[in-house]
Order: C-alpha cells, then structure tokens, then sequence
C-alpha cells in the first residue's frame, strides 16, 4: 500500500498548472501562483523526490498514429502466477495499461493497435500464454470520456 504525501494548497496549485501545461515555466506559474521561481522550483524538486510527479509525457492522440483498434480483455490467470502474468503483459508496448482487479476476471489489460488483424494476433497470443486460462475481449467503439491527468 502507498502512503500519501502531505500537500499544502500552494503544492496543489503548482500541480494544477503543469496539470494544465506540463511545459509551463517556472516563472510563469511562480507569477500565477503567486511565489518565488526559487520556491517552486523547490517545490516542484521535492514532488518529484517524493514520488508524486513521476514523470512529463505528452498527451498523444493514438489515432493520429495509426493506432485506430482500442480494446479492453478481461485475462483469467492460473492462481498463484498472476503477478509472473501480468508482468509478461505488460512488457508488451502496445498493452496501456494491466490492472490486477476483483471479479470474474484477475486481470483487466487495455491495450492499443493498427487494426484487428494486430488485435487477432494480440488475442491469439495472451490466450496461449502459459497461466492464462481465458480471455474475455470487448472492442471500443466509441471514447466518451479518457482523462488521464489526475483531477486536483
């Protein structure tokens, strides 16, 4: 279990604007939030030592890649080798995102591809994998709603 890290509203404030702009200068955001680029530049450096900002990435449209086939499998796993599993998932690049979950399913892997010739392959493969015992696969048709900056 993580533990959480104690944040002022001036920590948050920061984490709204690179929330908003992750390229955002420290001036600019010092101007906005109304402290020293010294104070947010610490405050930015010990976000990061704590494990709370991991990381800057561009928001990157999938389609506009080529990546026009979405789709969420549910992956049964054989007891006792789940995590063995879902760690030979995830080093797949095209696989976003494995979560270990309750329910009918262990595992729930999301994962992004050209076309459904690429998702037959991608099937075809976790369903032979040693440990898994079934696969569950339901195709997005349609993003309503995908955030995936956390909401502060």
């Amino acid at each position: 279990m993580t533990t959480s890290v104690k944040l002022d509203e001036l920590d948050l404030d920061i984490l709204r604007h690179l929330n908003t702009d992750a390229r955002k200068s420290y001036r600019d955001i010092a101007r906005e939030v109304k402290a020293s680029i010294s104070t947010v530049s610490n405050r930015i450096r010990r976000l990061e030592a704590e494990g709370v900002i991991t990381g800057y990435a561009p928001l990157i449209d999938e389609s506009k890649l080529g990546f026009d086939v979405m789709a969420v499998v549910g992956v049964e796993i054989h007891k006792g080798k789940l995590l063995d599993v879902q760690r030979r998932i995830a080093k797949d690049d095209r696989v976003t995102h494995v979560y270990d979950v309750t329910g009918e399913w262990d595992s729930i892997v999301v994962v992004r591809l050209r076309n459904t010739r690429e998702l037959d392959a991608f099937i075809k493969r976790l369903g032979s994998m040693e440990y898994v015992e079934n696969t569950y696969t339901q195709v997005v048709l349609n993003v309503v709603k995908e955030e995936r900056r956390v909401l502060l």
